[in-house]
C-alpha cells in the first residue's frame, strides 16, 4: 500500500509497504499503534511506546483551533482507514499531497516544565 512515512527531522516521504503487520512494525520500530486525529479516514500508525522508549519527538498533533494536544514520537506512518473496513489502504494522491504539505517541516520541541514550546525547523 502507498503511505506517508514521516521521520524526525526530516520530510515525509511516500513509499510502499506490505499490508502486514510485520511491515507496519518495521516502519514504526517495534508494536504498533494506531490513531485516527484528522476528520477524514485517515490512519496515523505510530510505536505504542515510542514515547516510553525515549524514541525522538517528532512532529505535534493539534486540535481544530491549532492547539498542541499531544507529540507523536519515533517515526510514523499515514494511511488510509476505511470506516467500513478492518484493512488499511492507500493514501489517495490528494491525501498524499495534503499530508506531505501538513508535516512538511520537522518540528523541536521545547519542555519548559509544565508546557511543550513547538517550533518548527
Amino acid at each position: 500500500m502507498r503511505v506517508l512515512i514521516v521521520e524526525p527531522r526530516k520530510a515525509p516521504r511516500q513509499s510502499e509497504i506490505r499490508r502486514k503487520l510485520s511491515s507496519m512494525q518495521k516502519v514504526v520500530g517495534g508494536t504498533i499503534q494506531v490513531l485516527y486525529p484528522f476528520e477524514e479516514s485517515v490512519a496515523l500508525v505510530c510505536n505504542n511506546e515510542g514515547k516510553l522508549m525515549g524514541l525522538p519527538a517528532n512532529r505535534a498533533l493539534r486540535d481544530t483551533e491549532g492547539n498542541l494536544y499531544d507529540v507523536v514520537c519515533g517515526t510514523f506512518f499515514l494511511c488510509g482507514a476505511p470506516p467500513d473496513s478492518e484493512d488499511f489502504i492507500s493514501l489517495t494522491a490528494e491525501q498524499m499531497e495534503r499530508y506531505q504539505q501538513r508535516f512538511l517541516h520537522p518540528e523541536l520541541f521545547l519542555n519548559l516544565g509544565e508546557e511543550i514550546l513547538c517550533l518548527p525547523l
